[in-house]
């Protein structure tokens, strides 16, 4: 597994981070369930392109209107956009919504906006429908949660470089160490990854789940960070692969990729992970970062 460490303060611009291994390749075969992909492509080019998408929807089960909920006096939104733009790899960031308001706000603070379908299942597809109708063409598309307004850009880029220097993945994500309070908590994904740095499986519920059926406070359990990168000829497939029994019973769009047969790195980060998905967590949110002086 590559591993980031990051280290938060005020300054952004104080940020460390470093990628403490890496895989590197010139050429790979990658097999999915109904794509076949061959690179011949010299290293220095392999997935050179990225395009960072930031996939939102106004309708939420849990949250409506969540990407414009206001954190601190600005749209969580467009924390997100201003967190993206800082990251190194990234040729462009846009805005990925059905919805004219979410779109009229992200003009406003001067984003790239795409308009995709409501029907979009998930921000896999939102993505993949965006890439489709850009006009430039990108090698990578990273998808980036818009309800984790703290990301380090330095992770973006670490999956980014993940992605790049590992020829037989189609997909990168992120994972940080599961805090023993949200062990049993259904919003926080945890991971569980091989001894090559592929992901093995992914569940709202424990994993590893020990007999005891407790937390072990000695297991480094993974959470999930839900920002991931996609092989773009990938990620046009993916909307085509049918849905997945693990998929539709956790409700995870990754397992699919699993599920096909399809290789998914993951970088372990240092990374304490605010997500907001519930209106309570708006407040935990911004008392975390009065506490910091983050504007």
């Amino acid at each position: 597994m590559i591993s980031i460490g990051t280290r938060s303060s005020p300054d952004h611009g104080s940020t460390k981070s470093w990628i403490l291994h890496s895989v590197a390749a010139a050429a790979a075969l990658a097999v999915g369930a109904h794509a076949y992909f061959y690179y011949r492509r010299s290293a220095t080019m392999f997935r050179s392109r990225v395009v960072g998408i930031i996939p939102a929807r106004f309708a939420s089960s849990r949250f409506q209107g969540k990407p414009l909920v206001q954190i601190l006096g600005k749209p969580m939104i467009q924390r997100t956009w201003e967190r993206a733009k800082l990251a190194t790899t990234l040729n462009r960031v846009v805005v990925a919504t059905d919805d004219e308001k979410i779109a009229e706000c992200c003009r406003g603070f001067g984003a790239d906006v795409v308009m995709t379908a409501e029907s979009c299942r998930n921000g896999a597809e939102r993505c993949s429908e965006a890439l489709q109708k850009l006009e430039k063409k990108y090698d990578v598309v990273v998808n980036i949660q818009g309800d984790e307004p703290l990301i380090e850009p330095e992770i973006i880029d670490g999956i980014v470089k993940a992605l790049q220097t590992t020829p037989d993945a189609v997909f990168s994500t992120a994972v940080t160490s599961l805090k023993p309070e949200h062990a049993f908590d259904p919003n926080r994904v945890k991971c569980v990854v091989d001894n090559h740095g592929y992901a093995i499986y992914f569940s709202r519920g424990l994993i590893p789940f020990n007999k005891s059926g407790k937390v072990n406070p000695e297991f480094p359990y993974n959470l999930h960070l839900g920002i991931q990168s996609y092989d773009s000829e990938f990620l046009k497939i993916y909307p085509d692969l049918a849905p997945t029994p693990l998929q539709l019973e956790e409700d995870l769009e990754q397992l699919k990729v699993l599920e096909n047969g399809y290789k998914m790195k993951v970088i372990k980060v240092d990374h304490d992970a605010h997500g907001v998905d519930t209106p309570e967590d708006v407040a935990k949110l911004e008392s975390f970062m009065r506490e910091r002086n983050m504007s």
